[in-house]
């Protein structure tokens, strides 16, 4: 399998209040399909580790290659174009737009990418949520959803583009036990079926010890991989 994800010697320091060495010469690398769980103790540095191989963090040193193009020294500009087109995110708090209905949240980012006209985006947008088990809801507003609904919403959100990786921070965090493995059904479909990648940080040792693999992480550093 190739590989969609290296990470080389990344070195990440908090500057505020004091100087804070948070991530230690972090190096692994992540096949494409894989399922990938990231964990360990608050404050072991996994979700700071996430934002840097997202790019959504740049301030670090050490490599950071996706799809074969290292992505250090990019502008803001070219990285929020690269994130939108191959990346997918899937946060602890689901971010939906409360004002808008399901399928317009679920279209958002394809609209912004421009590659479809709006006709072909909803056409999309329709298809992923049928994949979510959403579509009776598509036209009901966000607000209205129930929070496992709302979660299964933003994952539709985070396959618009086909990305090659979909990250999640705490997918599950604020789930119950039926809606988290319905969150984590749809992940492992992703990576089986679609050779999506997914790399996801998670106090969920249910979740994590059913995922492809396990880094686990300790004061910055990885203790296995």
């Amino acid at each position: 399998m190739e590989t969609v994800l290296k990470a080389t010697n990344i070195v990440k320091y908090f500057k505020e209040p004091e100087a804070f060495q948070v991530l230690k010469h972090v190096s692994f690398e992540v096949k494409k399909g894989e399922f990938l769980s990231v964990v360990g103790k608050s404050g072991s540095g996994k979700s700071t580790l996430l934002y840097v191989l997202s790019t959504l963090d740049t301030d670090f040193t050490g490599s950071l290659e996706i799809r074969g193009e290292k992505l250090n020294g990019w502008s803001q500009n070219a990285l929020a174009a690269f994130r939108n087109e191959h990346l997918g995110f899937v946060f602890q708090f689901h971010y939906l737009l409360p004002e808008f209905t399901a399928l317009k949240n679920v279209m958002l980012p394809a609209l912004k990418l421009g590659r479809y006209s709006e006709e072909e985006v909803e056409e999309r947008a329709m298809n992923k949520l049928r994949m979510m088990d959403m579509q009776d809801f598509a036209l009901k507003l966000s607000s209205k959803l129930s929070g496992g609904q709302q979660q299964r919403v933003a994952v539709a959100r985070a396959l618009i583009n086909d990305p090659d990786i979909i990250m999640g921070d705490e997918p599950t965090g604020n789930l119950d036990k039926t809606n988290s493995q319905i969150i984590f059904d749809i992940f492992n479909r992703l990576a089986k079926e679609n050779h999506q990648t997914i790399i996801t940080v998670t106090h969920d040792t249910d979740f994590a010890s059913a995922s492809d693999r396990i880094i686990e992480m300790q004061d910055g550093q990885i203790l296995a991989k």
